[in-house]
């Protein structure tokens, strides 16, 4: 074991430790435990709000999974992962303000909570459930496959051990502290994050000689590798593009994204997080992928691809300065996990057990049963997680890609257009769902395109239609009630 890789990134976990405790105080200080533990009291600032929302996006798939597939592709996946420069600024833009404005009013804690209040539709709080678990279940999956199978490259540890280390690492401080530990996490994790992208880019353009030599060896093995059409030039600009959609605009749909945009003090701190979010995105993304396609000449005939960027990574940096840079994919991995895990479970506590199992349910019982699921669910992935997928972003990209075709339009429309409704919604959610698993067991990359694009096209048309049609018939039901009410 290498301890001098291993001791900075025990120190790290440490200070993760020591964040979930001192917001446990909170916990036990608040009036309102749900606000607090699922939302953090609404009292983020800008810069913790834009690690956060950073730190939540970036995962596995940034860090690991994203520099694997940019290392045999070649430049092509870097234009094509840019797309990603914008994922802040589309959500805090798109939703903004109003969002925030509207879910104080409703009381909302998560995204479930506004669709159920702008509706007022079991079944769309059903579907919504349904939808989060199911998509973000596989997504978390994924992630702790990530952390294990990084922790294992680290310490050569066995794939089960690290799986359990990683495990409890993130059960502690998410069980004890809440939203508010992991949005302070997300913070520490940001900065570790943006350091490490940072540190690891020179150290490999040094080792590579500099860019013109990188560059020469690329060209020199395979011109289409410097080509923004990939190694095999099958990046066509319409999948490229299409990518913009999943990746850029379509993150307003993801609901763990999303909340963030409930969470913020006020609107300056609206305004930071788009502009630090913005910069440090667009930094986080382009080195990490940079490195990926760097580390070719530095490390040719690498065949998995989750390797490339720790054995890089203590290829091209002394141990100590290695463990530190080690700590931003282990920081991106796990602020994912924890935001994930906080949001299945406020989905099974806040949006299923309080509204349809226990609505009088006392404060001691949801604290109870609140700690209960979050260990419960986190097992749950574990033991799923026991059996490793390959290929994790894939699974991470599906997964955003269901939850955007599900989710999108009834948020955007639910906050901008007043005809939209229930039945608009309903049937938007279902066929996003059900189009989107078709397409992607049956018909990958339609027309050329990322699978997520038709689906979401689809579900537009779909509640635009039924619910300009329905309009008039919910005006007709309210004016019926009114009258018999005697209010008309």
């Amino acid at each position: 074991m290498n301890w001098h890789v291993i001791v900075p990134l025990l120190l790290f976990l440490v200070v993760i430790f020591f964040i979930g405790f001192w917001a446990n105080r909170f916990i036990k200080s608040t009036d309102s435990f749900l606000q607090e533990y699922f939302l953090g009291g609404r009292q983020l600032g800008g810069f913790v709000l834009a690690m956060t929302m950073i730190a939540t996006y970036g995962s596995a798939s940034s860090f690991i999974g994203g520099p694997g597939v940019a290392y045999n592709t070649g430049l092509g996946w870097v234009l094509l992962s840019m797309a990603q420069l914008a994922a802040g600024y589309f959500v805090l833009m798109v939703l903004g303000k109003k969002f925030a404005i509207v879910a104080r009013q409703y009381k909302a804690i998560t995204m479930i909570d506004f669709l159920k209040e702008r509706y007022q539709s079991k079944a769309v709080v059903l579907i919504s459930a349904v939808s989060i678990i199911v998509f973000l279940f596989s997504a978390m999956a994924a992630q702790w496959v990530g952390g294990a199978r990084l922790i294992e490259s680290l310490t050569g540890l066995s794939y089960t051990t690290a799986l359990f280390i990683f495990a409890v690492s993130v059960l502690v401080y998410v069980i004890i502290g809440g939203f508010r530990a992991v949005a302070l996490t997300d913070a520490v994790q940001g900065v570790v994050m943006l350091a490490g992208t940072i540190i690891l880019l020179v150290a490999t353009i040094i080792a590579g000689g500099g860019i013109s030599n990188i560059m020469s060896e690329l060209v020199a093995e395979n011109p289409n590798l410097v080509s923004p059409f990939g190694a095999e030039r099958d990046l066509t600009p319409l999948y490229v593009s299409s990518f913009w959609i999943l990746v850029g605009v379509g993150v307003v749909g993801l609901p763990q994204i999303s909340v963030r945009a409930m969470s913020y003090k006020n609107s300056k701190g609206m305004h930071q997080a788009i502009i630090i979010g913005t910069v440090v995105i667009g930094t986080i993304m382009l080195g990490m992928h940079l490195i990926g396609v760097f580390a070719r000449p530095i490390l040719p005939g690498i065949e998995v691809g989750d390797k490339v960027m720790p054995m890089l990574t203590l290829e091209v940096l002394p141990p100590i300065l290695a463990g530190l840079v080690l700590a931003a994919p282990m920081a991106a991995i796990m602020s994912t996990v924890d935001s994930l895990l906080i949001l299945v479970s406020s989905t099974v506590v806040k949006d299923v057990y309080l509204n349809y199992i226990k609505p009088d349910a006392s404060e001691a019982q949801v604290k109870k049963i609140s700690f209960w699921v979050t260990t419960i669910i986190g097992i749950a992935v574990v033991l799923v997680a026991l059996s490793p997928p390959d290929l994790l972003i894939w699974l991470n990209l599906f997964s955003f890609g269901g939850l955007e075709a599900v989710f999108i339009w009834p948020v955007v429309f639910g906050l901008y257009w007043a005809k939209g409704n229930k039945y608009g919604a309903i049937s938007s959610m279902v066929l996003g769902m059900s189009s989107y698993i078709l397409f992607d067991r049956l018909s990958p990359n339609p027309l050329g395109m990322h699978t997520v694009v038709l689906p979401i096209l689809l579900s537009l048309v779909t509640y635009v239609i039924v619910s300009s049609f329905t309009h008039k018939y919910m005006i007709s039901k309210k004016v019926l009630t009114h009258q018999g009410k005697g209010v008309i």
